[in-house]
């Protein structure tokens, strides 16, 4: 019952997970930690952070290792986690993998209508929406503690995430090496 629960949770992820992987994060979140209590926020907080460090699209590797913990929580075995993994992320591919077979031609074909130009105009604002909704979810006490229950966790959380948006944003410092230098300082203040 836990695999045909979570092949249907990530095959409806996957049809409405519009926005590439950062959309996905909130529908994710909302599905494994709220809805069905797979994982707690924590862990989830956790996965959203491997996902983001290991090659490959970030909701993929979400969807790869929130099946792998929740069957692997569920029933403490690694075999049935590896079977979890394979499952989240067949269920999360395989509906933009039918589309794209489906309507590729047909989208080729017509591209520069005005219909088609208004579909993709009336999803933007719903792409933005699931982008800053991915952004709020990790905005959390897990990344950055609570200025009531540990001050200084807070002030240097909120004092790295600035640093490395100015040294992306605005001195255009690579992403990876300013993730190295945030993972060296969190490293040093937090050990």
């Amino acid at each position: 019952m836990l695999f045909a629960t979570l092949f249907y949770t990530f095959l409806v992820i996957g049809l409405f997970g519009f926005g590439g992987g950062y959309g996905m994060l909130s529908l994710i979140q909302h599905e494994v930690v709220k809805s069905h209590q797979w994982l707690s926020s924590a862990e989830f907080t956790n996965i959203v952070a491997i996902s983001q460090m290991t090659p490959g699209p970030i909701g993929i590797n979400s969807a790869t290792y929130c099946g792998y913990t929740a069957v692997h929580n569920a029933t403490g075995s690694m075999a049935l986690g590896i079977l979890g993994s394979v499952t989240a992320t067949f269920a999360l591919v395989f509906p933009s993998f039918v589309l794209m077979i489906l309507i590729s031609k047909m989208f080729l074909k017509h591209m520069k209508s005005p219909m088609v130009q208004s579909v993709f105009k009336a999803l933007r604002p719903a792409v933005v929406g699931l982008l800053a909704a991915a952004t709020l979810m990790l905005c959390n006490e897990e990344n950055f503690s609570s200025p009531v229950d540990d001050k200084w966790h807070f002030a240097v959380s909120v004092a790295i995430f600035i640093a490395t948006f100015v040294g992306v944003k605005v001195m255009r410092i690579n992403p990876i090496k300013m993730i190295g230098v945030a993972a060296v300082v969190g490293l040093v203040f937090f050990l």
